[in-house]
């Protein structure tokens, strides 16, 4: 049996500014995603674990995004939230085509 992650369309490249997230809605996932400073694309779980806070709306540094209620740090990369505060969100494969972003769900 194998499994094959689907490739969703999201928007173009050019419709998501550096440092700025945006949540989308794929098949009933709420996606945070964000372009970093060195033009890779990252998506994780949009909501805050400890706050549900909108992290879409977080401020970004390197590769974390800042929960904008209580200002846990999140990695854009594991989905982890940095310790001393515990817990994580899920994390999303991300595919740059001609321009266009795909996320793999």
């Amino acid at each position: 049996m194998s499994i094959t992650n689907e490739h969703v369309y999201v928007m173009q490249l050019d419709q998501l500014p550096i440092l700025i997230g945006k949540e989308v809605h794929i098949k009933n996932e709420s996606i945070a995603l964000f372009r970093l400073s060195n033009g890779e694309v990252r998506a994780i779980g949009s909501r805050c674990p400890h706050t549900n806070g909108p992290l879409a709306e977080g401020i970004v540094s390197g590769e974390f995004v800042y929960c904008p209620l209580q200002d846990w740090k999140v990695s854009l990369v594991t989905g982890h939230v940095q310790p001393p505060d515990e817990g994580a969100v899920p994390t999303y494969d991300v595919i740059l085509k001609n321009g266009e972003i795909y996320v793999s769900l």
